[in-house]
């Protein structure tokens, strides 16, 4: 069965008369990103696939975990007790990502990449590597103990940064989503309001098509390989002036000892996640807001997950993993009230 999802407010902002698709691509952040825009008869375009590259690569130059020479690495490089002042974007990003960070009680922290760099998930030690070790009880002990006990300090006025000492900050349940924010916001200003972005599988969508209808996308859709089954019903969502972004275990994992362990790290635990949910889905009018709290309701599971969506407002759907294999949904009251029933 298909389901369909709508946004409570929608434009009569037409499409530019006789205006056609127009579509480009690329990679960065290690992995795909696409546009779709609707482009007017006399519009020129020859810019547009450099354009938005250079606006990810800035990006990258900025925020990348990855990439030793970005801001963000010289930050993690810092010295202890350290002022770093930050690009403008790097600091909304990071102010953001803190602010959820307080929200979900510590279920994320853009600070805790010590933590991920333990499990093998981050830019070195990797996972996938023949000599890659598990941590132990007292690396993981150690790792929290430094995140605890000194954190990060953001001051507004100059736009700095507090480097505490060992911290490694890990933007990449957040970089993705306001990339695709980014993106939006770039053809918006080149005169491409009606357009579709997504990065990684992160999406957001404004205005509609030249028939008029808006960018529909299905919301992604778990699957197990181990039990061959997928959560039932279709949803399918009218992307016009929203943004949706899903975290999921079965993304990224390492199997040790007959035990999964999901790329998703409780900074709390300093542990992988283990609770019983497959994926959260988030939709928001921003990419990034979606994208950050997806990690977070992820971390907190179905029922302090839902709970704590529900005090904030949120839209967001639970797929939540049976016993027997299969899968159940849970939706909360904003995301409910998007069917079309």
């Amino acid at each position: 069965m298909r389901r369909v999802l709508l946004p409570h407010l929608i434009s009569d902002d037409p499409a530019p008369a006789g205006g056609a698709i127009r579509d480009y691509a690329g990679h960065s952040m290690g992995t795909s990103w696409s546009v779709r825009l609707v482009a007017g008869a006399d519009a020129v375009c020859d810019h547009v696939q450099d354009g938005l590259q250079q606006q990810l690569d800035a990006i990258v130059a900025e925020m990348s975990h990855w990439e030793t020479e970005s801001d963000l690495g010289r930050f993690n490089r810092a010295p202890a007790d350290s002022w770093q002042v930050l690009p403008p974007a790097f600091f909304d990003v990071l102010s953001y990502a803190m602010d959820v960070a307080r929200a979900s009680g510590g279920a994320y922290d853009p600070c805790a990449g010590s933590l991920v760099n333990l499990w093998g998930f981050g830019p070195y030690g990797r996972f996938d590597q023949p000599d890659f070790v598990a941590p132990s009880a007292d690396e993981i002990t150690i790792a929290r103990a430094q995140l605890a006990s000194r954190p990060v300090q953001l001051q507004r006025d100059g736009r700095r940064a507090l480097q505490p000492g060992c911290v490694q900050l890990d933007l990449s349940a957040v970089a993705k989503g306001y990339s695709v924010d980014r993106l939006s916001y770039y053809l918006k200003t080149q005169g491409f309001a009606h357009h579709l972005v997504e990065v990684g599988g992160e999406l957001r969508g404004a205005g509609v098509k030249p028939d008029g209808e808006p960018w529909w996308v299905m919301l992604e859709q778990v699957t197990d390989a181990a039990v061959d089954a997928s959560v039932p019903g279709e949803l399918v969502l009218a992307l016009h002036g929203l943004a949706v972004a899903t975290s999921g275990d079965y993304r990224r994992y390492f199997t040790l000892d007959g035990r999964r362990y999901s790329h998703t790290i409780d900074p709390r635990s300093g542990m992988p996640i283990a609770n019983d949910l497959a994926s959260v889905t988030v939709v928001h009018a921003q990419c990034m807001a979606a994208d950050a709290w997806s990690t977070a309701l992820t971390v907190l599971g179905s029922r302090d997950g839902l709970h704590l969506a529900e005090l904030h407002g949120l839209a967001a759907r639970f797929v939540i993993r049976q016993a027997d294999g299969g899968f159940t949904e849970t939706m909360t009251t904003h995301l409910r009230s998007m069917l079309d029933e």
